[in-house]
């Protein structure tokens, strides 16, 4: 998701080694970075705090996180440039 050569938008704005067009791996996670570009943080996220979804307690119960994320666009429709069939 943070290759801008496999997808038509990106949803990740990568910092590190990703791998290459050329099929070089990328690195191990330990040094990689990410976050969501505004694409995805705008499709994702806008309407988390509008009572859209049911929230769920974490692993360990300190913090509550959402059940789904309530996407404004079809994001697979809009990068499903390859798959496996």
């Amino acid at each position: 998701m943070a290759q801008s050569f496999s997808t038509g938008t990106p949803l990740i704005d990568g910092h590190g080694n990703f791998g290459s067009i050329d099929a070089d791996p990328p690195a191990a996670m330990r040094y990689t970075e990410c976050r969501l570009t505004k694409v995805a943080t705008n499709a994702l996220l806008d309407d988390i705090t509008s009572d859209t979804v049911d929230f769920i307690s974490n692993f360990d119960g300190n913090e509550m996180e959402p059940t789904v994320l309530p996407a404004k666009l079809p994001l697979l429709l809009l990068n499903g440039c390859s798959g496996i069939a």
